[in-house]
């Protein structure tokens, strides 16, 4: 009975449990079914939440679904945490969402519309919600980004948050990459002390799809590099002191294994609370699938040798094993 009342309950709140809990299993990859590119992870408390782009064709890219897990095995899909409907200027090509936790409400910063130039409309938005499961709604009623500063498209957003409490935009498509400081309700930006809003932070071979962590002191800044449609695909990084860099491209960490899949990249890291243990989570192309869409999140272990360096990530099926938050 009270599992028929459990079913019934995800049912009405728009979630599905997606794979049979069993003891001593491991995430498998992919983690969860369906075409999802562009995963943010997150831990929010107790779970690990995976927020991904929904992989079509940009006119079918109008909404987005989110992915619940207690131990990186069992995974739970709670569907359209948001969609153009409640977004009026977005029509479609939502991408590659970032989440943070701010004052008791979670922020999901999107692109959308894939503009090309100035005088379209879309860019970088911004939704909020009460819960990380949604449902979000627009915040700003327009976008938070709508304009190519320094050469970069306003797409591929993460919002990185430094150890002083201090928010940053980290931004950027077509070979340019931004970093903004947010305002602290993230209504706008908050100038640097040369005046400007933007700055370029590019490193060489940068594409898309950055990402930021700090461990032991060293800010990790990460991107993706090749063609996104292509098997060449692939993550690379730098290290730095500080969030603004300089960065210099130390090399690439994730990229395609031709026995197990293609076109690996457009990642994030998490770090088990209280542990040295972290995570990337990331999307790949199975063996003989050539739609560019059709990409699927995986999970593997991500390692640092003993100079902070990290290790090639080494592409499995199995995925990774299962934890305790």
């Amino acid at each position: 009975m009270k599992k028929h009342l459990f079913l019934i309950a995800l049912a009405f709140t728009g979630c599905s449990v997606l794979k049979k809990d069993k003891p001593g299993t491991t995430s498998g990859n992919p983690v969860f079914e369906g075409w999802y590119a562009d995963p943010e992870a997150h831990i929010f408390g107790k779970t690990c939440w995976v927020f991904p782009t929904f992989s079509a064709k940009y006119e079918q890219q109008v909404y987005f679904d989110a992915f619940s897990s207690p131990d990186l095995v069992t995974w739970t899909k709670h569907t359209h945490i948001l969609d153009t409907a409640a977004v009026k200027w977005a029509r479609r090509a939502l991408w590659a969402p970032s989440i943070v936790e701010n004052r008791g409400k979670y922020y999901f910063f999107f692109g959308a519309n894939d503009i090309q130039n100035d005088t379209e409309q879309g860019g970088i938005g911004v939704a909020v919600a009460d819960r990380p499961d949604g449902k979000f709604r627009d915040y700003l009623g327009k976008p938070l980004v709508d304009k190519f500063h320094n050469g970069a498209q306003p797409i591929d957003q993460f919002v990185f948050k430094d150890t002083n409490g201090q928010f940053f935009l980290i931004y950027g498509g077509w070979g340019h990459c931004n970093i903004a400081r947010l305002k602290d309700d993230f209504t706008g930006f908050i100038p640097f002390e040369d005046g400007t809003v933007f700055r370029e932070i590019t490193p060489k071979g940068y594409v898309e799809g950055s990402f930021m962590f700090i461990r032991n002191g060293k800010y990790y800044f990460m991107w993706s590099e090749g063609g996104w449609t292509g098997p060449d695909y692939s993550v690379a990084y730098a290290m730095a002191d500080s969030p603004l860099g300089p960065f210099e491209r130390i090399g690439k960490v994730l990229q395609q294994d031709p026995k197990i899949a293609t076109g690996a990249g457009h990642h994030s890291v998490i770090n088990l609370p209280g542990t040295d243990d972290w995570y990337i989570v990331y999307h790949r192309r199975p063996l003989g699938e050539t739609d560019g869409n059709s990409r699927q999140v995986c999970i593997e272990k991500m390692y640092f040798d003993g100079d902070g360096l990290i290790k090639a990530v080494v592409l499995t099926k199995e995925g990774v094993g299962r934890v305790g938050f």
